[in-house]
Formats: C-alpha cells, structure tokens, sequence
C-alpha cells in the first residue's frame, strides 16, 4: 500500500513518517521509504549519517534510466523522450513491485538497516546550484511520480512518502496515489490551516485523509484538535524521549519507544491496512489517465512534441494480476544510463 505524511513545515512530518517506518521494520514488513520533501531530511531520521544522507542517489538524476527501464515494450511509447511524469502503464510496460529487484531499485535506492530489519530508501534529491532561480521543484518530484504510476503493491507491503511540505503536493496528480495520507497537524491555527486547505483540494478526488495530532500536551491540545478536524483526527502524539534522543543521533533500541507512541504507530498501520483493502483500481487508473490528459494539454504535447494522449491504453487496469513479470528480459542499470536518442529531434528535457 502506498502511504503519504504531509503537513506544514516543522510540524514533524519527517519525524513521524520515520517513526512509522521504524514500526513497519520491527512487524518484518517490506518497506519503500521516499524522501519527496524539498529538504531531505528523510535519511537522517532513519540513522543515517550527514554524509551518508546526502550521499543517497537522486530519482531526478535517474530519470533517463527509470523512463526506458518503464517503458518497456510498451509499443504506445515510441521512446523514452515522449514520457513525462504522468505517462501511464499499459501493455508492455514495465512495472515495479516492493519486494523485486531492479535497475530502478539498483540506480536509486539504498538500503538502511533498522531494527527490525532493511528497508529501501530513495530520495528525490535537493536543489542543485544549477537548479537555483530555474527549476521548480515539482520537476524533481516528477521521478517519484513516474515511480508510483508503475508500482504494484500488494497487502502487507508499504511504500512510505515524506511530501514536500504545505499544499505543494497539488501542484501535480501525486496526492491521489495513496491509499491513505497522513497529514501531521500541530494544535494552532496554523497547524490546522494546511488540513484545511489539504481537506478541500482533494474533496472530489476520494483521498482518504487522517489526521495524527503531534506536539500534543494535554485535553486542552486535543479538544482544539477534535473541534477543528472532527473524526479526520485518528491519534495524538505526545513528548517523546525516544524521540529526542534520535533527533541527537543517539537512538535507543526502537521497542523502547514509549508504548504510547508504539500504539499510535500501530494505528496508523491498521488505517492503512483498511485503506488499501477497499482500494478501487478502476478509480486508480482512471485518476491517472485524467491527470495524464491534463499535463499532456497543458504543456506535456507542447514539450515533448508527441500526441501523448496516445500513450493511454483503453484496455489496461493497473492492479496486482498486472505484475505477472518483466516485459521482456531485464536489462542492468549500465545498460540503461545512456536511453536510445531519438535521431529526429534532441533529446527535451526530463520533465
């Protein structure tokens, strides 16, 4: 199941979506972790050090070799250079699952030990200085959509976003690829603005949306909290000296987290759990398809020069029984970093 952690900035979302990874490792759950926050912080909250974290591969940087490696023998695909972040699987594709191993996972993913066992971590990657007064951000995040767009995850088998932080992620069709967003809330005003604001965007959409309160200190923090989110409130999380003895890089084995907070965490699985079990992959793919029909008119054809309405296969439904196996034998990462040019037109910019 795919799962996000959004919220305004400082709220702890980094922390908690960390937690609830540790809490994943330690049940022996399969885990994806991605770091799509403009500030990575994702890496040193699960243990990493400062040069460790920022040594991790950036999607953005990978985008050649995660187009080709998708695409596949897609023949609704002429190259990779017609992809864009929204571009949709259909036959011949490519497709990802939690547990396999391949280029993509090879080229841009690590693997951090915790615990209770490994989990993969990716990361979009930071601003460059070459990025700076000319990139928009949503252009990194375009890796991980692409990602997610090809991703089939089964019962029991998580993958884990950190989203860039306020109501940036509207900025694309990402933020209706969870089966459950977890949008971090302090108990201010400010704190539950981003909810508010969150909440009405992705009304027609069918995101399920729970809330975790943090920062928490008495009844009075969680009555404010019920009287502005009403029943979207799932738990309320507390002082945590677990907690800040990681943020000093000093963490205590993981299952002496206070048992409060190992109940919180808890809850947050079994909200997810539900969740995917009532996942519509019709509705799924059909979202997909709109938001690839509206980037295609907006600036996707303009861009890449192609009828990218094309790439939609009428006939495909991204779901489980999709992921039969590759496409056709799978070749190495090294044999995808350099995607077959197009000899018609330069190569356009990943998008």
């Amino acid at each position: 199941m795919k799962i996000a952690f959004v919220g305004k900035g400082g709220s702890g979302k980094t922390t908690l979506s960390s937690l609830f990874i540790r809490h994943l490792a330690a049940n022996e759950a399969p885990v994806v972790a991605v770091d799509a926050d403009i500030n990575q912080h994702l890496g040193a909250a699960l243990g990493l050090a400062e040069d460790e974290a920022a040594a991790l591969p950036a999607l953005g940087a990978h985008l050649p070799l995660i187009k080709e490696y998708l695409r596949g023998s897609n023949p609704r695909i002429a190259s990779a250079d017609t992809m864009i972040k929204t571009t949709p699987p259909g036959a011949g594709s490519r497709l990802l699952r939690v547990t396999e191993d391949n280029p993509v996972y090879e080229a841009c993913a690590r693997t951090v030990l915790l615990d209770g066992g490994p989990v993969r971590l990716m990361a979009t990657g930071p601003f460059t200085e070459s990025d700076l007064g000319v990139a928009c951000y949503h252009s990194k995040v375009g890796a991980v959509e692409l990602c997610l767009n090809h991703l089939v995850d089964g019962p029991d088998e998580y993958v884990v976003v950190d989203m860039t932080a306020g109501s940036d992620s509207f900025a694309s069709g990402m933020f209706t690829r969870f089966d459950v967003t977890f949008l971090v809330a302090e108990p201010t005003r400010k704190g539950v603005s981003v909810y508010r604001q969150y909440k009405e965007y992705a009304r027609d959409f069918g995101v399920v949306l729970k809330v975790i309160g943090n920062k928490v200190q008495g009844t009075d923090d969680i009555e404010f909290l019920q009287d502005e989110v009403g029943e979207d409130l799932l738990v309320t999380v507390g002082h945590s000296d677990w907690v800040r003895a990681m943020e000093k890089g000093r963490p205590a084995a993981f299952e002496l987290l206070e048992a409060s907070n190992r109940l919180a965490l808890q809850a947050l699985q079994d909200a997810a759990d539900d969740s995917y079990a009532h996942r519509d992959w019709d509705r799924y793919t059909e979202q997909m398809v709109h938001f690839h029909l509206r980037n295609a008119e907006s600036w996707g054809n303009a861009k890449t020069g192609a009828d990218l309405a094309a790439q939609i296969d009428p006939g495909f439904v991204l779901r489980e029984s999709a992921a039969g196996g590759p496409a056709d034998p799978e070749p190495s990462a090294a044999e995808l970093v350099s995607p077959r040019p197009n000899p018609l037109r330069p190569a356009p910019q990943p998008a």
